[in-house]
């Protein structure tokens, strides 16, 4: 598959309804959602629909999200070029290339062997290049590689995974869904101090489970 002028024109299609529909502002944003090929992540049969606001079915079970849940996700962590990011489900690496496209150096882990290796391979032919693709428990994060600036987590959460809270550094954001699995509500957390938080609550979404070790 190829990035055509057909594509490119639904791309802008897409941009203007997530600026005028959805109140998507951050120019940052809209132009990264502009700049990546959504239909190279998804299954070829679905290519004619890949620009339109529905998600989709990927490997593993999995589902790529709504191109707004991408974008309001991205646009609440007010992701700024040369921050560290932490992304929490890789997924078919189509939030990944939106954050490469938004100059964040980025962090990446997934549990899903399938979806690890599928996404290691599209984001490599694509010449996107994250810092580091790690295969491994979401939960954990990389503590190796802490503080973060950001942390996006793009899998809804039962209980609020704190070991990734204690990775960012005092002024950092995570994003992140939690609930229960039929539906979750969206959060954004700041660190005001190593042991201050403050929340807020930005409506009900449906995210696929995050769930802990690793799936082979």
């Amino acid at each position: 598959m190829q990035d055509s002028f057909v594509h490119k024109g639904k791309r802008k299609i897409l941009v203007d309804y997530l600026r005028n529909r959805i109140g998507i502002s951050d120019q940052n944003v809209l132009s990264a959602m502009n700049e990546v090929p959504r239909h190279l992540f998804i299954e070829s049969i679905f290519e004619d629909y890949a620009y339109e606001d529905r998600a989709f079915p990927i490997l593993a079970h999995q589902t790529i999200s709504h191109p707004s849940t991408v974008a309001e996700q991205s646009e609440l962590l007010q992701v700024r070029p040369g921050e560290k990011v932490l992304e929490i489900g890789t997924g078919c690496g189509y939030q990944t290339a939106v954050l490469l496209a938004m100059k964040a150096h980025v962090y990446t882990v997934e549990r899903q062997k399938d979806l690890f290796d599928f996404s290691k391979k599209k984001l490599r032919e694509m010449h996107l290049f994250p810092k580091f693709q790690s295969f491994g428990d979401g939960f954990a994060g990389l503590p190796t590689f802490a503080p973060f600036d950001k942390i996006i987590v793009t899998c809804g959460a039962s209980i609020l995974p704190t070991e990734l809270l204690k990775q960012l550094k005092v002024g950092g954001k995570m994003v992140i869904p939690l609930g229960p699995t039929d539906e979750q509500v969206l959060f954004r957390f700041t660190k005001i101090s190593p042991t201050e938080f403050e929340k807020e609550e930005f409506g009900a979404y449906k995210f696929v489970p995050m769930l802990g070790s690793t799936n082979q």
